[in-house]
């Protein structure tokens, strides 16, 4: 018992304090009178996306409310993504080639705003979709400046589970003052005050460094988490696309994170990993299975404000954990090395 009078004590005050991470799962809620949709054009970068723009496009023409413009920019897709894109009422922007010192998102992004017409732009990711009412909830909780809603995780096969820390992370690391890669709504002039996609134009989290200038700037920024709101799925495609989708920048991201919140999410999962640790290391089950379970029950009751995770991602926790470990160093070790992400070459942030 020696060993556990000391360690289960710390266990527990750290999955305590695990608790004041759950203002920073603050769901994203209205504001004022809605904006008026006639005055948004929705931009989205699109590159190779044949398989989940439709879902995104059909989602927009569900909403009660219409935008005054929908705007597909083609970022040199090989695929089917342009002709559907026209076939399901978008507008087409085929991307000019991309220059020196520019990454494609942003890239589109920037030609996107160029041509857009309304007094304010909603950058939407083409593996996004809107639920029912989702636009009017949007505009109902925008007033001005810069605002983003976290995307709720769709998850459908077992391997995305994986992705469980990775994206509680990215939502404590992000609300209520950063801005979510999925997704910005922006005015114009706010958007040209700060340079636009330009000023992040070799960025690959370009809208968490597009926060900074924001902010810098006097602009107000405001993020929510968007269950009910917004949804998309991670990397569908494979354990292989997960694992190369985080490490392309996710280190770098968590470098954004305030300071404070970033202690308390490493210190949380430290006693979140004390847990099965003191179990192997005391033999004591008893004490040691309790702390277990009321860790796994807090890792549940978290994952579902942030996504469709499943409940053997709770109760097996330690296994998302170690691999979030594993994927947060790899990004770290390749962080301005090069990368390979949608048939290009790139540098990770």
């Amino acid at each position: 018992m020696g060993p556990t009078l000391i360690l289960l004590p710390v266990t527990l005050a750290l999955w305590t304090a695990g608790f004041l991470l759950l203002r920073r799962l603050r769901p994203w809620g209205a504001a004022c009178a809605p904006f008026s949709a006639s005055l948004v054009s929705v931009i989205i970068p699109a590159r190779n996306e044949e398989h989940n723009l439709p879902n995104l496009l059909r989602s927009l023409a569900q909403q009660p409310v219409k935008p005054r413009e929908v705007i597909v920019v083609d970022d040199g897709s090989t695929d089917r993504t342009a002709e559907l894109a026209r076939q399901l009422g978008a507008s087409v922007i085929a991307s000019a080639p991309l220059p020196d010192g520019w990454r494609g998102k942003p890239w589109a992004c920037h030609q996107g705003a160029r041509v857009a017409t309304g007094d304010c732009f909603l950058f939407v990711d083409a593996d996004t979709w809107f639920e029912a009412d989702g636009l009017t909830r949007i505009l109902s909780g925008y007033t001005t400046g810069a605002c983003s809603v976290g995307p709720y995780h769709a998850v459908r096969r077992p391997y995305e589970d994986l992705s469980l820390f990775f994206n509680f992370n990215m939502t404590v690391g992000t609300v209520p003052h950063g801005l979510f890669g999925q997704m910005l709504m922006v005015d114009r002039e706010s958007y040209r005050r700060v340079g636009g996609h330009e000023a992040v134009q070799g960025r690959i989290l370009e809208n968490c460094f597009l926060a900074g200038r924001f902010r810098a700037a006097g602009i107000p920024v405001r993020s929510g988490t968007g269950r009910g709101v917004l949804s998309f799925r991670m990397y569908p495609h494979g354990l292989r696309e997960l694992i190369e989708g985080w490490t392309k920048g996710f280190a770098a991201g968590a470098g954004q994170t305030p300071r404070g919140t970033l202690l308390l999410v490493v210190a949380w999962m430290i006693g979140l990993m004390f847990a099965p640790l003191g179990w192997l290391v005391t033999g004591d089950a008893l004490c040691w299975s309790a702390a277990y379970l009321l860790c796994a029950a807090q890792v549940g009751w978290f994952s579902r404000q942030i996504g469709a995770f499943q409940w053997f991602s709770a109760l097996l926790y330690p296994l998302p954990l170690i691999f979030f470990f594993a994927v947060f160093a790899r990004s770290a070790m390749r962080s301005g090395k090069a990368v390979q992400w949608k048939g290009r070459e790139i540098r990770a942030d």
